[in-house]
């Protein structure tokens, strides 16, 4: 369940009888989309589960797990080693149609392309199409045929609106300033007051320590203004990375 490149092959070989090969890594999210998609496609039949399993997602016993057992009133996988499996995204109707729709092969830890090929083609006289997972997480996006809505729990696709960055709240816990130390590989942030005080200098060589020892502090009340000093460090670690010269953006 966790072999992009075994997905990938499938797709290219096309075997008479495969509707489609994709993957999925999560045992929450992805299956949710895998759930959602089969709905779309009431042809749909067989899920095919092979390739290694996801380490610690478990995605393909969950999946098998969700066929046989449904569901807790928690949306919980009854019976799913992994993680989190629980179903947030789909509601219990959907669950239960999709259980009802497929049946489940599984060939999970199969990287032999002929016995994968074998079972798709013993199928075909079944006049079934087959559904193949061969990773668990990204199933949505390759499945170019399907044509039906999402199911209404699906949520709207919101467009990214633009601020004006003169019209950003200052942070009552004052500003910061980034300095890129490429002689030394270090990156040096400034803290100060709105009153312009120097209160912290903080040193590190990569972004995510310093923005963690930045908001440990406190020193962050605004989120906008958390978001702009991740994307800020982030640019600041990348210029000492690859040597372009850093200028720190407005807020």
């Amino acid at each position: 369940m966790a072999s992009p490149a075994l997905a990938e092959r499938m797709s290219q070989l096309k075997p008479e009888g495969l509707s489609i090969a994709g993957k999925a890594e999560t045992e929450n999210i992805g299956i949710e989309k895998i759930i959602q998609n089969t709905l779309a496609m009431p042809a749909l039949r067989t899920l095919i589960l092979c390739g290694n399993d996801s380490e610690g997602h478990f995605a393909g016993q969950t999946l098998e797990a969700l066929v046989k057992n449904g569901v807790d009133q928690n949306g919980r996988v009854i019976g799913s080693k992994g993680r989190k499996p629980v179903l947030t995204n789909v509601s219990g109707d959907e669950v239960e149609a999709f259980r009802s729709q497929v049946q489940i092969v599984n060939l999970i830890g199969c990287l032999d392309e002929a016995v994968i090929l074998n079972e798709i083609a013993s199928r075909k006289g079944q006049r079934e199409e087959v559904l193949m997972n061969t990773s668990a997480g990204t199933f949505k996006d390759i499945l170019p045929m399907v044509t039906k809505p999402q199911p209404a729990s699906t949520p709207n696709i919101l467009v990214a609106a633009y601020k004006d960055p003169n019209q950003v709240k200052l942070d009552k816990e004052g500003y910061f300033v980034i300095v890129p130390k490429a002689e030394t590989g270090h990156i040096l942030v400034e803290h100060y007051s709105n009153q312009n005080e120097l209160l912290h200098i903080i040193q590190g060589e990569n972004a995510r320590d310093l923005y963690w020892t930045i908001l440990e502090g406190g020193w962050v009340s605004e989120l906008s203004h958390a978001a702009y000093l991740g994307k800020e460090l982030m640019a600041a670690e990348l210029s000492l990375k690859y040597g372009f010269k850093y200028f720190q953006d407005k807020a």
